[in-house]
């Protein structure tokens, strides 16, 4: 059997959960997920976990009441279920390796009062990013643009979002998708979108169905920041259900904003996740067809004296 390393950095010290007086004895919390086979290998390290290509690698985020990363689990505080069957977790860890990143920024008329702070707010997701880290900015507004590629400098970013000036209608799936599809050439095993935007779509050639079968298909986390003020269209009241959906399946987060004073503290909760987050390995039913839509739960079991938690991962993959 062919085998991969996969670089995964032991569970170590980080923030730790909040203890709470008034909560007593385990509780399971549960959380829908979906998870694709094996990322490609990294390069291996000391701290590296032997696997081989048919295990199943799981990325999970678990955040307290207050949307502050939880670290200082172990694995005997995960069950993973495929398809409601019970799977042992093989390999278990904390996952801080370079990540590469794709900003969908809606650049559309409807944030032209809001594009003055939301260009800077970046700034400190990249505070929170590492050396090997890579990004690469798309534009949305009529039709998108890959505005910047991969690259390590994120000044170029920054300078790109500087000399943008918001205009046309919103092309919000089409953008997202021409994100999943530039991750393709991405140079780490790690991927995440990050999507900004005020509203719905309101001009996309591809439909939700064609994006919702991509991002099924990929091994990407998608993150979305939503600003949700006054919405005056069919499109802007529809636009968090969209964002929150992809969201939801893909194991990313979405932050609703009513003020857009907000984004910089947002970018930096995202960035803080990407680099505090547990990854299970598991393997799948041998009896699994190939091209079969596998459902994949986390639950977690709380020690006692601990607060309630969430846990955050994929809602299901597609068998290899």
């Amino acid at each position: 059997m062919r085998t991969l390393f996969v670089s995964l950095c032991l569970l170590m010290a980080g923030e730790t959960p909040i203890l709470a007086a008034d909560d007593s004895g385990p509780r399971l919390l549960d959380h829908q997920t979906i998870v694709k086979a094996a990322p490609a290998a990294a390069a291996p390290t000391s701290s590296s976990i032997r696997i081989d290509v048919n295990m199943a690698l799981v990325p999970v985020t678990v955040m307290d009441s207050a949307g502050r990363s939880v670290m200082g689990l172990s694995r005997e505080n995960f069950r993973v279920f495929d398809d409601n069957e019970q799977r042992p977790i093989i390999a278990f860890g904390t996952s801080d390796g370079p990540i590469s990143i794709g900003l969908i920024y809606d650049c559309s008329r409807s944030m032209t009062d809001k594009f003055a702070i939301a260009r800077q707010a970046p700034v400190n997701l990249f505070e929170q990013l590492n050396p090997e880290d890579e990004a690469f900015l798309i534009t949305v507004s009529d039709r998108p643009a890959l505005r910047q590629d991969f690259t390590s400098d994120f000044s170029q970013i920054q300078n790109t979002l500087l000399f943008t000036h918001p205009m046309g209608t919103t092309s919000l799936v089409d953008g997202i998708y021409m994100g999943l599809q530039q991750l393709k050439k991405a140079h780490n095993p790690r991927r995440a979108l990050i999507v900004v935007s005020d509203g719905g779509d309101n001009n996309s050639r591809y439909t939700l169905r064609d994006l919702s079968n991509l991002a099924a298909e990929s091994d990407t986390e998608i993150f979305s920041v939503c600003l949700y003020g006054n919405p005056q269209s069919d499109e802007e009241v529809n636009g968090p259900a969209l964002l929150n959906r992809l969201a939801q399946m893909s194991g990313g987060l979405n932050y609703m904003i009513t003020n857009v004073n907000a984004m910089k503290t947002t970018f930096g909760k995202i960035g803080v996740t990407l680099h505090h987050q547990y990854m299970l390995g598991y393997y799948p039913s041998p009896s699994v067809p190939s091209g079969k839509y596998r459902k994949i739960k986390v639950q977690l079991l709380l020690p006692e004296g601990i607060q309630r938690l969430r846990v955050y991962s994929r809602s299901g993959y597609y068998a290899p």
